[in-house]
């Protein structure tokens, strides 16, 4: 018998289900996202599931269960299942779609902290930072900074001096799967019954990291590789495993890319510590472009202000107001067609 409480099951989440048709049915937790199947942690053990045909063609790609996400679902063997249901999501991370305009794409439900994991080489990218932030924020989830492979030789004050609008806000963790007691101190930042996405790009550690934590050998790694001299990627899906008598930690593979899904581009200035001089600008709806009287370029100018901080954030926010307006578009053509839909059913209702 698993308990479930440690996977993060919750009176909430029981109320949840309760409203559900399925109410009597068994409930769980996916584990791993296949691509046709998933698994998902229930009282009775891991179950194989594959979706009822009204979730699968009924649903838009983002709304199809994703790692962390609870289900309801019928067991009709050993270890096999239909899903039926799923319960109403919360902290839910996305991110744009590659090659869409406004499509998103899930990555990990009921999230409570989110890890992104940059590694002390060449690999450092603050800009990355930045976004990987914004698109945390914005879900309502807790984001941490985990420098990692902190053994190898770096320049700590440049780090430091790059980081320090993130460090103001949020905590880091300078990490090293070879130096125990800074495992000891992440493990120590993890609650029993929370939830902890890693994010970050290829070769940062984040497998390792999840292994180190979970004191064994949970996901495959990669050794060095020899030409580039960093880790090579390893994880290809995105897996949930239990950390001793502690948290739920999910690994997600690395990407290249991390497009922005934000309805709300007014969270960067607070997320690049932009909005205090915003405040003071002359014109309300300051753009902060070329407008008179505005704080924000005033800071620049005087240094007062980062221009690199400023530069991302102007790139940030083109790409988020984009996809807000596609996606604005977008929701606008649905509504359009189901309204022809519904009034299609109601002539041939009235013939």
């Amino acid at each position: 018998m698993i308990n479930l409480n440690t996977y993060g099951w919750n009176e909430t989440l029981n109320q949840l289900k309760q409203e559900s048709t399925y109410s009597t049915l068994t409930h769980g937790r996916v584990s791993i996202v296949h691509r046709t199947c998933y698994d998902i942690v229930s009282e009775n053990g891991l179950f194989q599931c594959e979706l009822t045909g009204n979730m699968m063609y009924g649903k838009s790609e983002h709304e199809l269960p994703c790692t962390g996400d609870w289900v309801i679902f019928q067991p009709f063997d050993e270890n096999k299942g239909i899903i039926v249901d799923m319960l109403p999501r919360e902290r839910t991370l996305y991110r744009k779609k590659n090659g869409t305009v406004a499509n998103k794409q899930a990555i990990a439900s009921y999230v409570d902290k989110a890890f992104i994991v940059q590694s002390l080489d060449d690999n450092f990218n603050v800009r990355r930072v930045e976004r990987f932030m914004a698109q945390i924020l914005e879900e309502n989830i807790s984001p941490v900074l985990i420098l990692n492979k902190a053994d190898l030789v770096f320049d700590n004050q440049s780090i430091e001096e790059q980081i320090k609008h993130i460090a103001s806000q949020i905590p880091v963790f300078f990490t090293s799967i070879h130096q125990p007691q800074t495992i000891l101190r992440l493990r120590e930042s993890i609650s029993e019954g929370e939830t902890v996405v890693f994010v970050g790009s290829s070769g940062v550690g984040k497998s390792s990291l999840v292994n180190a934590l979970c004191e064994e050998s949970m996901l495959l790694t990669s050794d060095i590789s020899l030409s580039t001299g960093k880790g090579r990627h390893t994880s290809t899906r995105r897996e949930m495993v239990l950390m001793g008598d502690s948290g739920v930690l999910i690994d997600t593979p690395g990407v290249r890319e991390f497009g922005l899904a934000i309805d709300n581009p007014d969270l960067l200035a607070e997320v690049l510590e932009i909005s205090d001089y915003a405040e003071t600008c002359r014109f309300k709806d300051c753009k902060h472009i070329n407008e008179p009287g505005c704080a924000v370029l005033e800071a620049v100018n005087s240094g007062a202000l980062d221009y690199k901080v400023y530069a991302s954030y102007l790139k940030l926010c083109r790409e988020a107001w984009h996809f807000s307006a596609s996606e604005h578009e977008k929701r606008k053509k649905e509504k359009s067609f189901t309204k022809l839909v519904e009034e299609v059913k109601n002539r041939k209702a009235n013939r």
